[in-house]
């Protein structure tokens, strides 16, 4: 980070967003880069670090000699603010290197309202937002992801569209870059030689006609050199495919912040509304053994303490009791929880709940989706309520306390006597837990968005008004059964809406939110549906007629791509739909004939149960419980320097944790129901306050070489972090804030000292109280800033400060006549530590 953007870190919330560094990342040399591409992702750092897409294409792209991946988030509101003031360029993580200065920024596209978010990444890199606008020296803009199955939205604003799997495309992309550098091409010539690859889209070479009525007429290749559908790119082997066994292991807590591994892609099922169960078919399964061995590296590797099993839905894995319970044995001693996220009522048996428990539980949800018979049947969810009542119960006897459940409204045929049953049926689960100590249910209702490539992508979308009314109707009614409601606003369901069928004149629109001030659309307290209107009325369109039926006979805005199903497919889906009629899953009866498999190389691809044998035995990893009489007790000495000063408390609490996980030493854990580590810090050091003196307690189970324990865990610290020194001490010593007496820091001066600057200090420490005002939540509170001073000593250096409690910022401001932001700029160190007798 250049030493103007280092400053922006103490003005901003959680600066751990922006320090990069983290165990994991890579940043090569620039004399072994040919290619630079950043990974770019329209959302601030907490969610983007939880994408599982974002791993496989860093470590793939990485592992390719003269390529460097590098990655870049949507910059907070302050950090957007500041670096708009200072005139400073958005750069990546790795290499602080500008993004405008790479060859490919790709971006993620997850969501429909991260889409303003990616034009203010552009603007903050100093890249043209419009392709026709953009250099032959600009980067080349390429976006990916579900939502680039319409891309037609954001058609204006990329040069190319990669449609569907990415691991072996992207190569394909890095290398033709790499081609276009040594040979000379225009951009021309490379989006050209990229849309002849299945897969890429170049929206350069298509154009796009309409009717009278706004309809799309007409979407066509301008030469006949390029397909008239781009077919989606697939990956016929899941198994065989790259995954990283080397995390990034990010200092704040993101979203989901554990191992994830990816144990199957597609779903057979055909639930109708699931746009995620079409683009990915066919079903490609890893084999389980492959899937122990990426987590077992992974652990080892990052010391995160959750397993996650990631599908569409986990449950239908071939072979999941046997691999969770696999699984269980090897690292519930570690205590390493195991986490499903996508379980299916059917698919739930109590022995997999069992497994699940063993560590924590980390979760008990549930998607019915809808809340009568009658609509799952059109839906083709497939799941009977006595079903999931059973499952429910079994839940709550097993120790559960709270269940989720996710449900839908606006769904096509819906009526109100469907909402009704939503409240019937939650009822329902939570009597299904009487008698059990605990029988909690949460109700969690979105509005159904129509998305293309499904069998719905025809029906009509639910208006704000009539979204309200239900929303109303749903919230009385589980009022008064004492049940918790929560719900999407109706305008994002709505916007949302707007942008999964969109067509390419929305591409104004969005710019013009983006002008208007519109960021971050899909968190609440950012999103400001008035400027949106006002967006819509100055480009002349009306977002409404976007959420309309759609005639089966109608060129689609996304017709001219192929996501690998005929629309005939479709259609007969939709009817069936509307008279009630399932389709069963692929695995359970005849092929449905969704045209996706070739069933040579391109076929669906299960696990083979005979693999893992959970009666095999397996090595013990876990550390037995020694003889109290060997336990030892360590004091370390750790410096935190340069940007790790902008490592907040909690989030060093939690790498250090995690450090020591991956040393795998003889370390005590707690008891109780959620085990964690013996080991006792100091109290908080202010945030951008370095330290050369942070004393750790650590109990281990018996004695070890203390070199060999600071050796260890320095070799597991990220940058910034070190322990510098390490003793045995008795076994009954104070913890750390109990056995520090006072706490010593050097405050640099600022340039333009207060020239009575001594007179301020003698006059405080003859004062028996000095009373000095912060705010702290927008309220001002005063503070006796005297009370915990020791000594202070004005040296050539600096103030010297020694305290009993608290830190320095809020003093020394006073004595400076400085903002404490001003002096936590200054470089304030933490020089050491005087322990009580």
């Amino acid at each position: 980070m250049s030493n103007d953007q280092t400053a922006a870190l103490t003005e901003v919330s959680r600066p751990s967003r922006y320090l990069g560094a983290e165990l994991g990342s890579l940043c090569k040399p620039d004399d072994q880069v040919e290619v630079r591409m950043a990974l770019a992702f329209p959302d601030v750092y907490d969610v983007g670090m939880s994408h599982i897409g974002f791993p496989i294409l860093y470590t793939i792209l990485n592992q390719l000699e003269g390529v460097a991946a590098e990655r870049v988030f949507s910059p907070w509101i302050d950090m957007e603010a500041w670096l708009r003031k200072h005139d400073q360029p958005l750069c990546s993580l790795e290499s602080q290197r500008p993004l405008g200065q790479f060859d490919i920024i790709g971006f993620t596209l997850q969501y429909e309202l991260s889409y303003t978010n990616l034009l203010t990444m552009l603007d903050l890199a100093g890249v043209a937002r419009r392709r026709q606008q953009r250099s032959e020296d600009a980067p080349l803009v390429v976006v990916g992801g579900p939502c680039a199955f319409n891309p037609e939205p954001l058609a204006d604003f990329f040069d190319v569209a990669l449609i569907g799997d990415g691991e072996e495309a992207v190569v394909e992309l890095v290398e033709l870059v790499r081609q276009r550098r040594r040979a000379g091409w225009s951009k021309t010539r490379l989006l050209s030689e990229l849309a002849r690859l299945e897969g890429f889209y170049v929206p350069a070479f298509y154009q796009v006609e309409y009717l009278d009525d706004g309809r799309v007429a007409d979407i066509s290749p301008v030469t006949d050199e390029f397909p008239a559908q781009v077919r989606r790119r697939f990956l016929a082997d899941l198994d065989r495919a790259p995954f990283p066994t080397n995390p990034i292991v990010p200092f704040l807590q993101t979203v989901h912040n554990r191992v994830a591994v990816e144990i199957a892609r597609g779903c057979p099922r055909g639930c109708r509304f699931c746009q995620a169960g079409y683009i990915y078919r066919p079903v490609r399964e890893r084999e389980p053994e492959t899937i122990r061995q990426l987590i077992n590296e992974s652990l080892e590797r990052s010391g995160f303490e959750e397993i996650s099993l990631l599908s569409l839905s986990t449950g239908d894995y071939s072979c999941i009791e046997p691999l969770l319970q696999r699984l269980m044995r090897e690292h519930a001693g570690n205590q390493v929880a195991v986490s499903l996220p996508s379980l299916r009522v059917g698919t739930l048996t109590p022995e997999l709940m069992d497994e699940i428990k063993k560590v924590r539980k980390t979760g008990f949800t549930l998607a019915p989706e809808a809340g009568s018979e009658r609509l799952r049947q059109v839906i083709n969810k497939g799941i009977r309520e006595e079903d999931l009542l059973t499952a429910t119960a079994q839940a709550y006897q097993a120790g559960w306390r709270l269940i989720k459940l996710y449900f839908m409204q606006g769904l096509p045929t819906e009526i109100d006597a469907d909402l009704e049953a939503i409240i019937a049926l939650a009822a329902a689960v939570k009597r299904s837990g009487k008698g059990t100590g605990g029988n909690d249910v949460n109700v969690a209702v979105s509005t159904f968005v129509p998305k293309p490539h499904t069998p719905f992508q025809w029906e009509a979308q639910i208006g704000l008004a009539e979204t309200r009314r239900r929303q109303s109707l749903l919230r009385d009614g589980l009022r008064q059964k004492k049940l918790r409601f929560k719900y999407h606003e109706a305008e994002l369901s709505f916007l949302e809406g707007v942008f999964a069928r969109g067509d390419r004149r929305l591409g104004q629109v969005i710019e013009a939110a983006t002008d208007l001030g519109c960021r971050f659309d899909g968190w609440r307290e950012h999103f400001d549906f008035g400027r949106w209107q006002q967006a819509f009325a100055a480009c002349n369109l009306e977002p409404e007629w976007y959420l309309r039926q759609r005639e089966e006979d109608e060129t689609l805005p996304w017709g001219h791509i192929d996501c690998g199903l005929p629309k005939e497919f479709f259609i007969a889906e939709r009817r069936k739909a509307l008279q009630g009629a399932s389709t069963v899953d692929c695995r359970d009866g005849d092929c449905h004939g969704c045209g996706v498999c070739d069933f040579e190389q391109l076929r669906m691809r299960f696990a083979q149960r005979a693999v893992v044998d959970p009666a095999e035995s397996v090595t013990d990893v876990s550390i037995a419980e020694a003889a109290p009489e060997r336990f030892t007790r360590v004091r370390l000495i750790l410096s935190k320097l340069g940007r790790a000063r902008m490592v907040g408390h909690l989030e060093y609490l939690k790498m250090f944790q995690r450090a020591l996980r991956r040393t795998r030493l003889p370390v005590r854990f707690s008891q109780g129901f959620h085990p964690t580590p013996k080991v006792s810090y100091l109290e908080a050091l202010p945030l951008g306050v370095a330290s050369q003196a942070e004393l750790i307690d650590l109990e281990l189970l018996y004695p070890m070489a203390i070199e060999k324990v600071i050796s260890d865990i320095n070799v597991q610290l990220p940058e910034g972090f070190k322990i510098i020194k390490g003793d045995l001490i008795p076994w009954k010593s104070p913890s750390p804030s109990v056995a520090v007496a006072s706490s010593c820091y050097l405050v640099p001066l600022p340039e333009q000292p207060p020239p009575d600057l001594e007179r301020r200090i003698s006059s405080l420490l003859s004062a028996a109280q000095q009373m000095v005002t912060r705010m702290k939540k927008g309220v001002p509170i005063a503070i006796n800033v005297r009370e915990s001073l020791v000594a202070i000593a004005l040296t050539t250096e600096g103030l010297e400060i020694e305290l009993t409690k608290g830190g320095p910022l809020l003093l020394a401001a006073w004595l400076l006549d400085l903002e404490v932001e001003q002096v936590r700029r200054l470089g304030v160190v933490k020089t050491g530590n005087k322990l009580r007798d």
